[in-house]
């Protein structure tokens, strides 16, 4: 039968408009986003959202806990499967391995840790690889825990001894307590000084400390050059004063004892006095001397005098008490101990003292494989 054309539009488009919907269904389906299945689409895509959310909240947390790098701290995390406290646990583990790894490198950064009392001042230094570590809080609290641990070594409490010198021979089986919100309680001080390797990422090492008590009747001056913070500084110079008179005044024992200290770390003396001077030392000076006055032609007398007048100057640089005072080179510190005596209406003489460096003689040592370390400026 034949169908008029118009029956055939109509019917054509009928038959479009059922393909074309048709069509848009087959397609929903395949995406999963018609009818119910775009439900479950946003279910889905809400739950990636949520999860990926959390994992960010744990690495951040693991972050702050233990300050280990990002990507180690995701390595760990999905290793253990998101669960935060075997990631901490796997960290830590994997930190003094590598802290071991580490143990070798050169550490010459760092700072020297001051504390004291009114009669004992202990001083360490702490090192590690890198000036950025060094400002770390972690680091900073386990040097100045080292120092305060260091005031409490047996052997290092005899009031007008030297400088006893401490070190990790002295200290590293020592109960350490710690009080860093992301690194706390007790443990031994190897262990701590490990931990911090482990979670700074590089050599962290305890080299030498030393501990200076003074006399009864004296006082202990202390003083740190670039100084971060209270206890902390790079150069160091401790020195104790002593007075007969146990009643003078120690206002100003204490005032010239601090600007001792300070002088102490600008013109790093060698030596208390010129007796006590090593004949090597002094032997090797006049050589060195008489060497360099022999190139002027002059004769034998000429020269012994010139060596006398640069032997007299040698004195001036190395000698403390014969170095000019830093807060006033119109005298010298002979003359300065001098005057406070006479202010204090008591003879004062200065008992011992010490300088020391971050990293002083790291490298030489390194360069001669050498195994002994070079002693603090002491006397």
């Amino acid at each position: 039968m034949a169908l008029s054309s118009a029956t055939k539009r109509f019917l054509g488009s009928i038959l479009h408009n059922r393909l074309l919907s048709s069509s848009f269904t087959h397609a929903d389906s395949r995406c999963g986003v018609g009818g119910g299945g775009l439900a479950i689409f946003s279910r889905s895509f809400s739950a990636e959202v949520s999860s990926s959310s959390n994992q960010m909240n744990l690495i951040k947390q693991l972050r702050e806990r233990t300050s280990a790098p990002i990507k180690d701290v995701k390595a760990a995390l999905i290793q253990c499967n998101w669960d935060i406290d075997a990631a901490q646990k796997d960290l830590r583990k994997r930190g003094k391995v590598l802290a071991s790894k580490k143990s070798a490198r050169t550490a010459a950064e760092g700072f020297l840790a001051l504390a004291q009392t009114e009669s004992k001042a202990a001083l360490i230094e702490l090192n590690c690889e890198t000036d950025f570590v060094a400002r770390n809080d972690i680091f900073q609290h386990l040097a100045l825990s080292l120092a305060k641990q260091a005031l409490l070594v047996e052997g290092a409490s005899q009031q007008g001894a030297e400088p006893f010198q401490v070190g990790p021979e002295n200290m590293e089986d020592l109960k350490l307590y710690l009080e860093h919100p992301k690194i706390s309680g007790e443990t031994t001080v190897q262990n701590a000084i490990t931990e911090v390797a482990a979670m700074m990422g590089e050599n962290v090492r305890f080299r030498r400390g030393f501990v200076m008590s003074t006399s009864l009747n004296g006082v202990l001056s202390t003083y740190l050059h670039t100084s971060p913070q209270p206890g902390l500084g790079r150069i160091a110079g401790i020195l104790t004063l002593e007075v007969e008179d146990g009643n003078s005044q120690l206002d100003a024992l204490q005032r010239v004892g601090s600007e001792l200290a300070m002088h102490v770390v600008a013109a790093k003396p060698l030596f208390l006095t010129k007796d006590l001077v090593s004949s090597e030392a002094l032997e090797s000076e006049r050589e060195i001397l008489k060497s360099q006055a022999e190139t002027t032609g002059k004769s034998q007398m000429a020269i012994d005098k010139m060596v006398e007048g640069r032997l007299r100057k040698y004195f001036e640089d190395v000698v403390l008490m014969e170095q000019k005072f830093v807060m006033n080179d119109a005298l010298n510190v002979k003359t300065l101990l001098n005057n406070l005596s006479k202010e204090v209406g008591s003879p004062v003489k200065i008992g011992s003292f010490f300088r020391m460096e971050v990293g002083e003689g790291i490298q030489r040592l390194e360069a001669e494989s050498s195994a002994s370390e070079p002693v603090a400026q002491l006397v």
